[in-house]
């Protein structure tokens, strides 16, 4: 590291303000950034001094990802198996699925980190950390079938709608990569609405053994079918997203979110609880087949465990207070359930309502600060 160091300290000069590729500035300071820590201070102002930077968040976050990740390259080869019973040891299903994931983080990390630099050069401003994160987030909430133009193309509307017309990172109004998932299911329903058997390996379904069926458990409880056990659901044993299928590595990336401070628990939670209310309410009328599912499945079943968990708990478009972090995790798990039984042709829900609730999370502070003021405005006049 000391040769990479002496190497960056001879040519940096030719990127500062007076070098020959000033114009380069804001790229060669993101490439020193992530490979050493920066040696700037503060010297004016009031400052607070914290170990936990971003740098040290988005860290943290893509470590809470990885088990939910390798799971998923492991699910990938293990449904490829299941469905051509191709009899693959533990590690070739482990190899195989990582052959068909790889591809899909290099063109997410690619296509968007392109992007944020070309963004941060127009600008003058320095790259930021935050696409860590969202580039590794968007490949776990996309099916392994998903074509890499499509990764790409929903990848740059992300970034460039999503984050850099506000103002880029900690602007963003909207989660980025849920709205890549957004692009992809409104623009090419086709390949992401659960109807579709997300195996990879197959040439349209050819090869396909009897009594193999790829549709995951919300398609099926959508049409009132027999779905996976709740073993399976909650180790994650079946067709889905790539990240998403095992809740159990999804739990243990809660844990490390929670452990080190960088997830919220109060929004997690409160997801969890607005789920099981709304759900048990709507057991007393069940109108459709989705109605009369226990209300613990839905935190098994499809995106609900990652995005409580990775999504909600973004510290940039969700709530900042503590009661409205309550407020907005109820919500979302409340509208969660409500579009997946009342949406037949949706079966899913965790992506609508989070992003339902970003747009209204300023709001939800707003009050909250409000209530806290004339709480203490009527304090004073006693």
């Amino acid at each position: 590291m000391n040769f990479l160091r002496k190497f960056l300290d001879r040519i940096k000069p030719a990127f500062e303000k007076d070098g020959k590729l000033k114009m380069f500035h804001s790229t060669f300071d993101a490439i020193e950034t992530f490979l050493f820590v920066p040696n700037t201070t503060a010297r004016s102002g009031a400052h607070i001094r914290d170990v936990n930077d971003l740098k040290h968040t988005m860290t943290v976050v893509l470590i809470a990802l990885t088990p939910a990740m390798l799971f998923g390259m492991w699910n990938t080869g293990y449904q490829h198996n299941l469905s051509t019973a191709a009899e693959m040891t533990f590690w070739g299903m482990f190899w195989f699925g990582f052959l068909k994931v790889l591809p899909i983080i290099i063109v997410s990390y690619v296509v968007g980190l392109g992007i944020e630099f070309i963004s941060a050069q127009i600008r003058g401003h320095e790259v930021n950390e935050g696409f860590l994160v969202t580039g590794m987030l968007i490949p776990l909430i996309m099916p392994i079938d998903c074509p890499l133009w499509m990764v790409g193309l929903a990848t740059a509307f992300a970034v460039i709608i999503g984050k850099e017309v506000f103002g880029g990172t900690g602007m963003n109004i909207f989660n980025p990569a849920l709205l890549a998932r957004a692009f992809v299911f409104f623009s090419y329903p086709s390949h992401i609405s659960g109807n579709k058997v997300w195996i990879v390996g197959l040439s349209a379904n050819e090869g396909i053994i009897d009594g193999f069926s790829g549709a995951t458990p919300l398609a099926q409880a959508a049409a009132g079918e027999q779905m996976p056990s709740i073993a399976d659901m909650f180790f994650g044993f079946i067709p889905g997203s790539i990240g998403e299928t095992s809740t159990l590595a999804i739990l243990i990336g809660a844990a490390i979110l929670i452990y080190t401070g960088v997830g919220s628990w109060k929004i997690m939670l409160s997801c969890v609880l607005g789920a099981l209310g709304i759900g048990y309410l709507l057991n007393f009328t069940a109108a459709n087949p989705y109605m009369e599912i226990a209300p613990y499945m839905h935190l098994i079943m499809g995106g609900f465990a990652f995005g409580a968990v990775f999504m909600a708990t973004d510290p940039v478009t969700g709530t900042q207070t503590e009661i409205g972090k309550w407020i907005y995790g109820f919500l979302i798990g409340a509208f969660t359930v409500i579009i997946r039984v009342f949406n037949m042709g949706y079966p899913e829900g965790m992506m609508l309502a989070i992003l339902f609730m970003n747009a209204f999370a300023p709001l939800i502070d707003h009050y909250v600060v409000e209530a806290n003021i004339r709480r203490r405005l009527k304090r004073v006049k006693i």
